[in-house]
C-alpha cells in the first residue's frame, strides 16, 4: 500500500470527521436516518449503473463472445469495489479488472486495450455530462465561483482528452506496453504477458465504430440514470428537488470526485463539494454531508461482497495454477 495514498485517505477521513463535527453530528445523523429504506433504492440505482457500465465495456472487448457479457458485468462490479474501498487512487481496480478478464481467455493485450478505451469513453461522456450540468447551473443563476471553477476544469480536461485520444490512435501506448511487460515478470501479473499487443488491439477497437458508439451511448445514459441517486436521497431527506437540480448536484459532484482521483474514494473532497453545491439550492450543510454519506452506502453494501468475490476468483486461479505446475 503506497504511503502517499494511505496518508491522503487519512487526511480525507479527518476532513469528513471535522465537517461532521463542525456542522453538527446529530443533524447529519438525523438526515442520514431520514432516508430509511430509500437507501435501498439508491443502492439499486448504483447496481443498475454498474451493470450498465459492464455492458458498455463488453462492447469494446475485441472478439468478445456473448457469454462474456456476464463476466464483464461481474468484473465491472469488482473494479468499482476495489476503486471505492481500497487505497488504489481510483484506477487500480481497472488494472486488476483487465488482469481478471484474462482468466476467461481474453488475451492480455485485448483486455488492457478494452479497459483503456472503456475508461476513455466513460471520461468523455462525463465531460459532456458535466458540461450539461454546468449549463443548467448557469441558467439557474448559480454561484459564479462554482461556475468559474467548473469552467476552468472543463477547459483543462478538454485538450487532455484530445491528447489522450491521439496517443491511443497513433502509437503513444507503446511505452505502456513496455511497462506492462515489466509488470508481467511478477508471477501475480503473468497473465498480462500478452500485453505486447496493446497498441494493435487499440487500433482494432477503433476500427469498429459501432461498438464504440454503443459503448458511448450506454455510458452517457448511465450518467443521467445516476442522477436518481441524488433525486431519491434528497426526496427522503425532506428536500425534494426537480431532476434538473439533482442533475447539477450529481454532475458537478462527480466532477469534483474525479478531480480528486489521488484521494482514495475522494473521501472528504466529495463531502466538501456537496456542501458547496447544495448551498446553491438552499440545502443546508448537514443534509449535504448526509447526501454524500448516503451515496457512499452502496459502495460499502456492494463493495464488500465484491472484494470477497474478487479474493475468491484470485484463490481459484492460484489453486488452478498450483495444480498445473510441474
Amino acid at each position: 500500500m503506497p504511503k502517499s495514498l494511505l496518508l491522503a485517505a487519512l487526511v480525507g477521513l479527518a476532513l469528513v470527521i471535522a465537517l461532521i463535527a463542525y456542522y453538527g453530528a446529530s443533524s447529519v445523523f438525523d438526515a442520514v436516518t431520514a432516508v430509511g429504506w430509500g437507501a435501498a433504492l439508491v443502492a439499486l440505482v448504483r447496481a443498475g449503473e454498474t451493470s450498465g457500465a459492464g455492458l458498455a465495456w463488453w462492447f469494446v472487448v475485441p472478439g468478445a463472445a456473448g457469454p462474456l457479457v456476464r463476466i464483464c458485468m461481474l468484473l465491472r462490479w469488482l473494479r468499482e469495489a476495489i476503486n471505492s474501498l481500497l487505497p488504489v487512487a481510483q484506477v487500480g481496480g481497472d488494472l486488476i479488472g483487465a488482469r481478471l478478464l484474462t482468466f476467461w481467455g481474453v488475451p492480455g493485450g485485448a483486455a488492457g486495450a478494452s479497459v483503456v478505451v472503456d475508461l476513455f469513453v466513460q471520461t468523455v461522456t462525463q465531460f459532456f455530462f458535466t458540461l450539461i450540468g454546468l449549463a443548467c447551473l448557469i441558467q439557474a443563476g448559480g454561484d459564479t465561483g462554482i461556475v468559474r471553477a467548473a469552467a476552468i476544469g472543463l477547459a483543462i480536461l478538454g485538450p487532455a482528452l484530445i491528447g489522450f485520444f491521439v496517443a491511443q490512435r497513433f502509437g503513444g501506448f507503446r511505452f505502456v506496453e513496455q511497462a506492462m511487460l515489466r509488470l508481467a515478470k511478477d508471477p501475480k501479473w503473468a497473465s498480462l504477458g500478452g500485453i505486447s499487443s496493446l497498441n494493435d488491439r487499440l487500433q482494432e477497437i477503433y476500427r469498429h465504430p459501432l461498438g464504440l458508439a454503443i459503448c458511448f451511448a450506454i455510458h452517457f445514459a448511465i450518467w443521467f440514470f445516476g442522477v436518481l441517486e441524488v433525486y431519491t436521497a434528497l426526496h427522503f431527506m425532506g428536500y425534494p428537488v426537480d431532476y434538473r437540480t439533482a442533475l447539477v448536484i450529481e454532475s458537478l459532484g462527480q466532477a469534483v470526485r474525479g478531480a480528486a482521483f489521488v484521494v482514495p474514494g475522494a473521501i472528504g473532497v466529495q463531502e466538501g463539494g456537496f456542501i458547496a453545491l447544495c448551498a446553491v439550492f438552499g440545502i443546508p450543510a448537514p443534509t449535504a454531508i448526509a447526501l454524500s454519506l448516503v451515496k457512499r452506502l452502496p459502495e460499502i453494501a456492494l463493495g464488500i461482497p465484491g472484494l470477497m468475490i474478487w479474493q475468491g476468483i484470485e484463490g481459484r486461479q492460484l489453486l488452478r495454477a498450483t495444480r498445473n505446475s510441474p
